[in-house]
């Protein structure tokens, strides 16, 4: 049995984010940084995720789903965290049981701008469920959303 560090497991999560899941590719979700002390997700814009075309801001949906992969992906990091070594078949069965429970939207302000940039902190990693919180900002720092999401992780 492949036994992997933390390192390792980031990694996994790594290749499965950008190899596995069609729908992320298809917003065109970057993710720019993994790690057990950061996460951060980027989304340029372009014409296909407008919302309102008379105002040329990003569609609230394409906010949502940013929170939702930015807090799921954080939550799933709080997992790697409670053990120095995971076998392999222990982390992928934990990986397919990864889904949202609960998501929250906070919509601040309209979503303008050329880059879209999600980050996430873990608020609790238990052995089930695993709570998030997540901001998103544009380029300039302007907070667009935030959101708290309720994931189960095993």
């Amino acid at each position: 049995m492949t036994t992997l560090t933390q390192p390792q497991a980031l990694e996994y999560v790594r290749g499965l984010f950008a190899e596995r899941i069609p729908f992320n590719q298809l917003v065109g979700i970057e993710l720019k940084q993994l790690s057990l002390d950061q996460l951060e997700l980027r989304v340029p814009m372009r014409p296909q995720l407008v919302g309102n075309p008379a105002q040329q801001i990003l569609h609230g949906g394409v906010t949502a789903t940013l929170l939702d992969v930015v807090g799921g992906l954080t939550a799933f990091t709080g997992v790697i965290q409670s053990r120095d070594l995971w076998p392999e078949a222990v982390l992928v069965r934990r990986l397919k049981t990864l889904g949202t429970i609960d998501l929250r939207v906070d919509y601040l302000r309209p979503g303008r701008g050329e880059l879209f940039v999600a980050t996430g902190t873990v608020i609790r990693a238990g052995n089930k469920v695993a709570v998030s919180r997540m901001e998103l900002h544009n380029e300039r720092g302007s907070h667009i959303a935030f959101g708290t999401g309720t994931y189960m992780v095993g």
